[in-house]
């Protein structure tokens, strides 16, 4: 092999290796696909656009911290009750005891149960915010979920704010039994007491909102808002398939059916939620601070 033949070769071995080492190097998560369009995404883009794919509008999940960053005035956000924790009163054990299920959540997602619940401003305008977190056991709704939202709601109504509530859940925390099934009838009654004077209550249904959730405080507001194509339902599709012995409709069970159909009253796009919310609380004559 000539000289020249034998460098053309070596450095053809040299750009293959630096461009397979250079792959290896790129970090992971900087560029995300969209599971609608196949949209490839850098990520920042994409939290810059409220983790809402640019080209099918396909709302990505998200966290109760982003929520929070979205909706309210920024360096007014003050949470309550931040220190309550699920205990396990039923002694459950499914494939993993339910105690050290919530110590694995609580190390995962840094939150101590599936609510984040405090008072902040929007454009000025003080609310009363809770929001619901799916990464925590799917948002299910057991004892602190329950009593968190009570005391926000009777906060609100003693402070006569509107209470703006957040659902994504995948309904009662089967692992507390009939204990989560109580919360049902505890927060619909703080509600009650709200409603009862004349105050605001605004549920915000986003993919999935089920079961208990859907039952009982998702489905009281005063208007009903949705995000596009939400999963909203109690039972599941199959269920109700089987029970009345029928196919249902594609599109059964999302925010655009429930709307022809006259369950919710808006469908809001998350990246104009923000400004439906404020045009909401203006047109109520709610003051600002």
């Amino acid at each position: 092999m000539s000289l020249s033949k034998w460098l053309y070769t070596k450095r053809n071995i040299c750009t293959r290796n630096n461009i397979k080492k250079s792959r290896l190097q790129v970090p992971e998560g900087l560029w995300i696909k969209c599971e609608k369009c196949g949209l490839l995404m850098y990520y920042k883009a994409l939290n810059k656009h409220q983790k809402v794919c640019p080209q099918c509008k396909y709302h990505f999940p998200t966290s109760s911290y982003d929520r929070i960053e979205q909706i309210i005035d920024k360096s007014t956000w003050m949470p309550i009750n931040n220190n309550l924790a699920s205990t396990d009163p039923l002694g459950f054990c499914d494939k993993k005891l339910y105690g050290k299920r919530l110590q694995d959540m609580q190390i995962k997602t840094g939150l101590l149960d599936a609510v984040q619940t405090g008072i902040g401003s929007i454009h000025t305008i003080p609310v009363a915010f809770g929001i619901m977190d799916f990464r925590f056991m799917g948002g299910s709704m057991g004892s602190v979920v329950g009593e968190k939202l009570t005391r926000l709601i009777e906060q609100a109504t003693k402070s006569k704010i509107p209470v703006i509530i957040l659902c994504a859940s995948g309904g009662a925390r089967m692992q507390e039994g009939m204990l989560s099934l109580m919360q049902m009838a505890k927060i619909s009654s703080a509600l009650h007491k709200h409603q009862q004077q004349r105050l605001l209550y605004i549920p915000i249904l986003t993919s999935p909102t089920t079961g208990g959730v859907t039952a009982s405080f998702a489905m009281l507001g005063d208007i009903i808002i949705a995000e596009p194509k939400a999963l909203i339902a109690f039972a599941g599709r199959r269920v109700i398939e089987q029970t009345i012995r029928e196919d249902l409709p594609d599109n059964f069970q999302t925010s655009e059916y429930l709307f022809k159909h006259g369950f919710i009253d808006l469908i809001v796009p998350r990246t104009q939620l923000k400004t439906t919310l404020h045009q909401i609380l203006i047109f109520y004559d709610i003051p600002s601070n």
